[in-house]
């Protein structure tokens, strides 16, 4: 009787911790996904503002395409 109530407790005492790491990992997990959130939104929103106001093709000069060219 005492080998069995050890054995529950031990098995119980495993499943919390188990339960417990578990929980802290998702935690991380939906606490990065946010702050990714958070960050891309203001990030996408830049490139696309700085990708429509920049000039389409680039000329370079002369002397740039010469050094280019060697």
């Amino acid at each position: 009787m005492i080998s069995s109530f050890l054995r529950f407790l031990i098995l119980g005492l495993v499943g919390l911790v188990v339960l417990g790491v578990g929980m802290a990992v998702l935690g991380i997990a939906v606490g990065l996904a946010g702050l990714l959130l958070k960050l891309a939104i203001p990030v996408a929103i830049g490139y696309v503002v700085i990708r429509m106001l920049s000039p389409r093709r680039k000329q370079i000069s002369d002397e740039d395409r010469k050094w280019l060219e060697g």
